[in-house]
């Protein structure tokens, strides 16, 4: 899961909530699933089984199945990512769909689900939909056709136009009228004008790019690079690059969360045969780095909650079954663990 998502935290929400109401603008009432935490089951290859549960975070009930409950239909699909854009919430099937649903009951808006082949990510700009796909495998099982897909409505519908990319797409994020691509395979961020829908400036990088995070009012991208982690900031005034840092961080995955000051938990796994996986902590506005925070095996998504100040890290369990999710504290301690969908890969904490 290239699981791209902002994560604001629910006491930022209820400020803005208390402060940007009037007499005169009657509060909207907000659905069940506007609060809590939206768990993302990717599902296993071949069953598509990917699905959505949701955790009350004041009872600690667990809903399974949220979008087929709201639905009468199963997602059917391998959920890749969730974003959450505009009051709409994304769910990015890498089995080649988009559904779009209502955050606060799930319940369908519309979708996009012709002419996609590997969807990763989306963004929302210029009133229409860009979607990361690696497009189709060739005989070698490459990508070489990989493109950003562009649909003229938020709610879905058609895809207008392909823009071709570098290889393997991953994340993408809006700044003004732009669009950021992280490609992957290439290393390379590609800028498009959302506007004309067109390709017009690469950034040159190391590593493999995989994922924007915002900070201090800055966009960076998280690029691991076998043995180190770099992570790169822009001049957003030209698209070029600001700065370059580098972390002695070994097997980061593209997986990460991070917290309200700066602090990122990163996955991290050797492969095969070893398959030693682990968290990394690092403190990107301080000195703080810890490459062996958490150690383990089977490690496939995480989440920060910001109001607990919780990490919560899941566990594939060899996609033999359902995965667990495990909740630790700061201090890397285990605090409680549940189980949940199959292939449990990423968090929204709302």
């Amino acid at each position: 899961m290239k699981f791209r998502l902002l994560q604001f935290s629910k006491a930022f929400a209820l400020i803005f909530i208390l402060f940007a109401c009037t007499e005169n603008d009657p509060e909207i009432p907000l659905g069940e699933f506007d609060s809590g935490i939206l768990i993302m089951n990717e599902g296993s290859f071949g069953s598509n089984d990917g699905e959505v549960y949701h955790l009350n975070s004041t009872t600690d009930e667990l809903k399974a199945n949220i979008f087929e409950e709201a639905n009468a239909r199963p997602f059917a699909g391998l959920l890749q990512d969730m974003v959450l854009e505009n009051d709409r919430l994304y769910l990015v099937a890498n089995t080649g769909k988009v559904e779009v649903v209502n955050p606060g009951d799930f319940t369908s808006l519309g979708s996009v689900t012709a002419d996609l082949d590997q969807p990763r990510s989306l963004t929302v700009n210029s009133g229409k939909l860009f979607i990361s796909d690696y497009g189709p495998y060739d005989a070698s099982y490459a990508t070489p056709e990989s493109y950003i897909a562009v649909v003229n409505n938020t709610l879905g519908g058609e895809v207008s136009t392909k823009i071709a990319v570098s290889r393997k797409p991953e994340d993408l994020i809006s700044y003004g009228k732009y669009v950021l691509v992280a490609g992957s395979e290439e290393g390379k961020v590609e800028v498009i004008d959302a506007e004309k829908s067109e390709l017009i400036e690469t950034i040159e990088v190391e590593g493999s790019p995989s994922r924007f995070f915002e900070a201090d009012g800055k966009i960076y991208l998280f690029s691991p690079n076998g043995d180190e982690l770099i992570l790169y900031s822009f001049h957003l005034d030209n698209f070029t690059l600001a700065t370059t840092t580098h972390y002695p961080i070994s097997n980061a995955t593209g997986k990460f969360a991070i917290d309200e000051n700066g602090v990122m938990y990163i996955l991290t796994s050797s492969g095969w045969p070893d398959y030693q996986d682990g968290i990394a902590l690092l403190d990107i506005f301080g000195s703080a780095i810890d490459p062996t925070w958490y150690e383990g095996s089977g490690f496939y998504g995480i989440g920060y909650d910001p109001v607990l100040d919780e990490i919560y890290v899941t566990n594939s369990n060899g996609f033999q079954g359902n995965g667990t999710v495990t909740v630790l504290d700061e201090d890397g301690v285990e605090k409680r663990s549940f189980e949940v969908g199959r292939g449990p890969s990423g968090f929204m904490f709302r």
